[in-house]
């Protein structure tokens, strides 16, 4: 073998020897980001089972806050959160999903179509107290709904509306273009191909980004603070139109006050938050289940 040939191997050996390293490299850093993510989650965890469980109970659940600790409980903002979520999951998914079908399946590929999707993936980055000050003035005030269920409701649908949208886009894109094409080779209308074929197959992905919306939507607490929800609501919300509050109110509400018996209130409270969001999580996922089951039927 020639020095040419020699140096071109040594070369070689060199960068494969290179890569190998760089390679481990980033696999070790790799597993210490997710061993380290899901030990804080669980120290997390502990912690909020630690100081919430002794004092979650059923009187707890059905009971009203109240300025004595010991008597506090959380019906009133469980309840509101039940129906902000209930309404702005009614508001969202359908329009997200209805945007998200027209863009990707209708929508002409033209210079408007592009400025459209581009403000909506900038829209799912926008801060949640812009969405605030946009729903105290346009809901509250503008349409005099006031501080009320339905305002705050519409809010959280203008804050997850963009992920809504971008999550159904992506489930549609997974839909292989030859199921497209053989229903409408058999003589099935644009809708028809759609309704019976399209969006079937791409309910699975597309229930994965609504989990991912209504989440954020039960956390938030800065955009329904800007509209007016209250802090102590001694009474259930009965229409859209009643006033509210929510558990991540609620619970901010008892972490700020100095006496530790609320700081146990806010940590069951935390629990029936996550009780609320792994629920929820749970009837999608059924969803996104049955939906897989259909298509192998």
């Amino acid at each position: 073998m020639t020095a040419p040939a020699l140096s071109k191997t040594a070369e070689w050996r060199h960068r494969l020897l290179r890569r190998h390293i760089v390679g481990a490299v980033a696999a070790v850093l790799l597993r210490v980001a997710a061993v380290a993510g899901i030990a804080a989650l669980v120290l997390l965890l502990v912690v909020v089972a630690r100081d919430g469980l002794d004092r979650l109970s059923w009187d707890f659940i059905t009971s009203y806050p109240s300025r004595f600790a010991s008597q506090a409980g959380i019906r009133s903002a469980l309840l509101g959160s039940l129906w902000v979520l209930g309404l702005t999951a009614a508001f969202a998914v359908p329009v997200g999903i209805g945007a998200a079908i027209y863009l990707e399946e209708f929508a002409p590929p033209n210079w408007l179509t592009r400025i459209i999707e581009t403000n909506i993936n900038n829209l799912a980055g926008v801060p949640s107290i812009v969405y605030g000050l946009l729903g105290l003035a346009l809901f509250v005030r503008a349409m005099e709904l006031g501080r009320s269920v339905l305002a705050g409701a519409l809010t959280l649908s203008l804050v997850v509306l963009p992920i809504v949208i971008v999550s159904a886009r992506e489930g549609l894109r997974t839909v292989p273009p030859s199921i497209r094409e053989a229903s409408l080779a058999l003589g099935a209308t644009r809708w028809q191909t759609v309704w019976h074929q399209v969006l079937p197959a791409a309910l699975a992905p597309m229930m994965t980004g609504v989990i991912l919306a209504l989440s954020r939507a039960i956390g938030e607490t800065a955009p329904l603070i800007t509209i007016g929800a209250l802090l102590f609501v001694p009474f259930d919300p009965h229409g859209p139109l009643d006033s509210f509050t929510v558990l991540p109110i609620q619970i901010f509400n008892w972490v700020s006050r100095p006496q530790p018996a609320f700081h146990q209130a806010a940590a069951a409270g935390i629990i029936v938050l996550l009780a609320v969001l792994l629920g929820m999580n749970a009837i999608a996922i059924a969803i996104r289940y049955w939906s897989e089951r259909r298509r192998q039927w």
